[in-house]
């Protein structure tokens, strides 16, 4: 059985700590977690230590370290650029695409996307409902490194991380060139840009694929811009190493 994650700030140093506050309580009031048990503790930046409950309080567990360990980031980096969606598909890609491996995700607020995600109270509580799926799904997928979800940007930001990416894909239904006939690179950041429901306007194309970014379909298959994203992952996971 695949062991529960949790996660912390930081991993105490040494053979034994608490986990406490949220997660603590989680694991002991929630998960009923019991002293024998095993579990995982991780700091969302690679570090992750295997421990055994020591002692199960009403919302702490007393833990001892078996082991612990530091996985590194792909060499290739996987960028999301998500364009803002309305509803909760916006949030539905950036769990999808947790699950799948994503590195980091940039929201995009791009012309046609109906959500606009304003500066203030507003836009700052769907960036943290965002981050907050990003945190989860990472721990449900057992993922040392959660993805870091950054500001959102508009179009001149969308151009200067495809500028200075080792390759950025766009995906779009209905074009000659498929992701799998590409050269894809080994290391450096791949970033993949999701338009919104209405597609990615002409003007926007033209100007990423300005500064060398590549317009590539997946399949045959339109996918909603609430799924592109985690099929384009499996893809790229099985065409490069990054699943080796």
């Amino acid at each position: 059985m695949t062991l529960a994650q949790f996660l912390v700030d930081a991993l105490p140093p040494g053979e034994s700590f608490t986990l406490d506050g949220p997660e603590g309580r989680h694991a002991a009031a929630v998960r009923r977690l019991r002293a024998g048990e095993r579990l995982l503790v991780g700091d969302g930046r690679g570090t992750v230590a295997e421990c055994v409950v020591a002692v199960a309080g009403k919302d702490f567990l007393d833990l001892t370290v078996d082991r612990r360990w530091t996985e590194p980031q792909p060499s290739l980096r996987v960028v999301l650029a998500q364009a803002l969606v309305k509803g909760d598909r916006g949030e539905l890609a950036v769990e999808l695409a947790t699950e799948a491996g994503v590195d980091a995700v940039v929201p995009w607020r791009a012309s046609r996307s109906v959500a606009k995600w304003e500066d203030g109270p507003r836009g700052e509580k769907a960036l943290s409902r965002w981050r907050s799926t990003a945190r989860e799904a990472a721990k449900q997928a057992r993922r040392p490194w959660v993805p870091q979800v950054l500001d959102p940007v508009g179009l001149p930001g969308l151009l200067d991380l495809a500028g200075a990416s080792a390759t950025t894909l766009v995906l779009e239904a209905n074009l000659a060139t498929r992701l799998a006939d590409l050269a894809l690179p080994e290391s450096g950041d791949l970033v993949l840009v999701v338009g919104p429901e209405g597609g990615i306007a002409p003007a926007e194309l033209t100007a990423l694929e300005q500064v060398g970014a590549l317009p590539v379909r997946l399949g045959p298959a339109v996918l909603r811009t609430s799924t592109a994203a985690a099929v384009a992952l499996g893809a790229l996971g099985a065409l490069t190493a990054r699943w080796r």
